[in-house]
């Protein structure tokens, strides 16, 4: 890969699109890469990818025979920048990652890149556990996804625990149970922690459920029918009862699945609408001959990018990172087919085949995923024209100069000054931008227990630290038009005296503080050197601006919960260096508890089976030795 320099002849001065393209056209030759356009302040228009270096850029050196979107483009072109690769592959690659990086107008970007939650069963214990798994796929074990939702998975996962009675509780709770939990009682665990099924027992219903979710779910219901027959005329009627409830278990997860197509095992069925420069993307997932939910995607279209366009942008950009499927099935076609497979191909490790089928059950997948997302983007639409209606009534009553494009709101959680937590959700003409929430772990280093003041200031201060580091220029959309922050006057001086010393002093700051008697409808609104006012009741905008405060409000309170949870949860051996899972456990199983771990002497912890040396002193230290 090399970077082409651009043309020594080229002026200082920026010429009008096509003459500034047709200066690098001698500098080019028939090697595949990617070139850059930027414009006059060196913002960076489009990021595309060729084939052929020289003929794909020469067809931008005139305005003729373009769409109107390409010639504005053209027009607004005062410099480009080239990269050659080996392979048109590489190229496309190379592609992706500047347009996620780099975000340009003019390409289509897919703004929702989470992460797809998995169905894991662990194989790191003799009890293997069954959970919900999203990111990184570093835990040992059998991962079974993509689902669309958490919910989708979550409801899967309850319906599984009634049919295979698989453990979902974690390995040191499991480790500390002396008697069955309530999962037990209600049927849904066959209660290995305290030894109520064998090793040989267990390790069936664990083979059960890996066939149940790879499709193969005949065998097991004629197996589950055996059994209950086998015990009823053995007259353990009990056992027939437990067997009858969960075939009826393993009958609702088949019913609930909705779609699941006879011929198509494996599959990801995409399928774009566009209208009025707005495009809705469907993704259903299909997999092990069952439907494992939908999900819709709304990319910024570039300013008019074309179907065919949206889909290749959008699969370049969705399958980063995620594995594709044996197949794709899609609702138009794209223009390069075969490269595209072949880079999903190295991103599986197998052939992907990508297809739009015409007729038949496939036919009949893209059909409904093309008509979801239709609907979708209908309602979508609705939403905008709503939203933007919220956005103009909120510059007017903030005074600000034009609607807000990204409100960011602030709020803080705390029990007594402890597990506090700080978090920010962002809202726009959109709606919720739910991947760019954040939350703060509050240090408390410097903090009195429970100064709301200096936790505000805390979040505010490494907020728009890091944003004044990353983008001093503020070139990127991670700039807020108005702030929102949960509090008085206070709350606002605290966060306005921040933001001036980070030289940020034109971003409005708007406080939400309850009103009298702390009734929703009388809020109070505070700015910097100005008196508090208030909104007519039924107001629309306080309204939304309630909304917005109690979905701050929902998130902190989530994230505080969590960690106090995981605080509840946890022993002393969470924080000693070197000490995982399989450690703890062990050292638990040895000592009985972390207590007594604690206090153990250097030898007693070197004679448990799996702690080194290096790692008994390491344990050693960490309780005994202070400073």
């Amino acid at each position: 890969m090399r970077e082409i320099p651009p043309c020594e002849s080229m002026p200082d001065t920026p010429r009008p699109g096509p003459r500034v393209i047709r200066g690098y056209l001698g500098t080019l030759d028939s090697s595949p890469g990617v070139y850059r356009m930027l414009d006059a302040e060196g913002r960076v228009l489009y990021v595309g990818k060729a084939r052929n270096l020289r003929a794909r850029v020469s067809n931008y050196a005139r305005l003729t025979g373009h769409t109107r979107r390409i010639q504005r483009m053209i027009e607004q072109t005062a410099s480009m920048m080239f990269l050659t690769t080996r392979t048109e592959a590489e190229a496309l690659l190379l592609e992706q990652n500047l347009i996620k990086q780099l975000k340009p107008h003019y390409n289509v970007l897919l703004r929702d890149d989470k992460s797809f939650p998995n169905i894991l069963i662990t194989a790191d214990h003799p009890y293997p556990q069954i959970r919900k798994h999203r990111g990184r796929r570093s835990a040992k074990g059998e991962y079974f996804g993509p689902f669309a939702s958490g919910g989708a998975v979550n409801r899967t996962l309850n319906q599984l625990q009634k049919v295979f009675l698989l453990r979902s509780c974690s390995d040191s709770v499991f480790e500390s149970r002396t008697r069955p939990c309530l999962l037990y009682q209600i049927k849904r665990c066959a209660a290995p922690c305290v030894g109520y099924v064998e090793e040989a027992e267990y390790a069936g219903l664990v083979r059960d459920a890996k066939r149940f979710l790879e499709g193969r779910t005949t065998k097991i219901q004629a197996k589950l029918a055996e059994e209950m027959q086998a015990a009823s005329e053995a007259m353990e009627f009990e056992r027939a009862a437990a067997l009858r409830d969960r075939i009826r278990a393993l009958t609702e997860v088949q019913a609930t699945q909705g779609v699941n197509p006879r011929g198509v095992d494996e599959a990801d069925v995409i399928a774009v609408h566009l209208e009025g420069g707005q495009a809705c993307v469907q993704v259903f997932f299909i997999r092990a001959h069952q439907s494992w939910g939908n999900r819709d995607f709304y990319p910024r279209t570039g300013a008019g990018a074309e179907e065919a366009e949206i889909l290749e942008a959008f699969m370049g950009q969705f399958y980063d990172g995620k594995t594709p499927p044996r197949r794709v099935l899609l609702s138009h076609p794209i223009e390069e087919p075969e490269l595209m497979g072949e880079i999903l191909a190295q991103r599986a490790g197998r052939k992907v085949e990508i297809a739009v089928p015409k007729r038949g059950e496939k036919a009949e997948l893209v059909a409904d995923a093309a008509r979801n997302a239709r609907e979708g983007l209908g309602r979508k639409m609705a939403e905008g024209a709503a939203q933007s209606r919220l956005l103009s009534g909120i510059a007017e009553a903030f005074e600000l100069d034009a609607p807000p494009q990204r409100i960011e709101v602030y709020d803080n959680s705390h029990l007594q000054g402890t597990h506090a937590v700080g978090a920010m959700i962002v809202a726009g003409p959109e709606g919720y931008l739910k991947s760019q929430y954040r939350k703060f772990t509050i240090r408390p280093d410097s903090l009195a227990a429970g100064d709301d003041f200096a936790m505000m200031k805390q979040v505010l201060q490494r907020r728009f630290a890091r944003l004044v580091k990353e983008d001093p220029d503020r070139e990127s959309e991670n700039w807020p038009d108005l702030l929102l922050i949960d509090g008085g006057a206070g709350q606002v001086a605290a966060v306005a005296e921040v933001l001036a010393e980070l030289g940020v002093d034109d971003i409005p700051v708007v406080g939400v503080a309850k009103g009298v008697d702390r009734d929703a409808g009388k809020e109070e609104f505070h700015r910097p050197g100005a008196l508090p006012f208030a909104l007519r009741r039924g107001d629309p905008v306080l309204y939304f601006v309630q909304r917005l405060r109690d979905e701050a409000h929902r998130f902190v309170i989530g994230a505080h919960r969590a960690k106090r949870s995981k605080s509840i949860g946890g022993t002393p051996l969470d924080e000693v260096p070197g000490v995982g899972a399989a450690r703890k456990r062990a050292l638990l199983a040895h000592f009985g508890s972390a207590k007594a771990v604690s206090r153990a002497g250097l030898a007693d912890l070197k004679a448990v089976e799996g702690i080194s040396e290096s790692l008994a002193q390491t344990i050693y230290d960490h309780f005994h030795v202070k400073g």
